[in-house]
């Protein structure tokens, strides 16, 4: 099955995030939005997988930049929206709901001071939050959300 295939497969309301998959940081966040998901709606998936790559990939990103957090919405369908860096956590955070849409307010900065202050965490996210050996294998009651 190719990468627009699994895609297309997601739920209509799917929210996919590629997030790098050894970054303690980033499963961090990744078991953040899982608690806050009664919707179903995140799915998951790690840039270092072939899929990933793919998908980064079909999307004009470059696949060995494992740094950079994408969240497309509508994945593989006619409204698909590609985000990036300080974009992609912002609609990452507030999809989470609650409290958690406030962050929306930080939509109206510049993408490039966005973008400025994420490569700055990205950057030294290994040495804030360490470094994991292999991607974990996710809880049984969320395997279905992991592409």
């Amino acid at each position: 099955m190719s990468a627009e295939e699994v895609l297309a497969a997601l739920p209509d309301r799917a929210v996919l995030v590629l997030y790098d998959g050894v970054c303690a940081m980033c499963n961090g966040i990744v078991r953040f939005l899982l608690a806050r998901d009664p919707d179903d709606r995140f799915r998951f998936l790690a840039l270092q997988s072939e899929l990933g790559r793919a998908v980064v990939r079909a999307r004009g990103g470059d696949p060995d930049e494992v740094s950079t957090l994408y969240v497309i919405t509508s994945p593989g369908r006619a409204g698909e929206k590609v985000l990036v860096r300080g974009r992609a956590g912002i609609r990452a955070m507030t999809s989470a709901g609650g409290a958690w849409r406030l962050l929306d307010a930080l939509r109206v900065l510049p993408t490039f001071l966005l973008d400025a202050g994420y490569r700055l965490i990205a950057r030294h996210r290994y040495r804030i939050a360490g470094r994991l050996d292999a991607c974990p294998v996710p809880p049984t009651e969320h395997r279905h959300k992991f592409l």
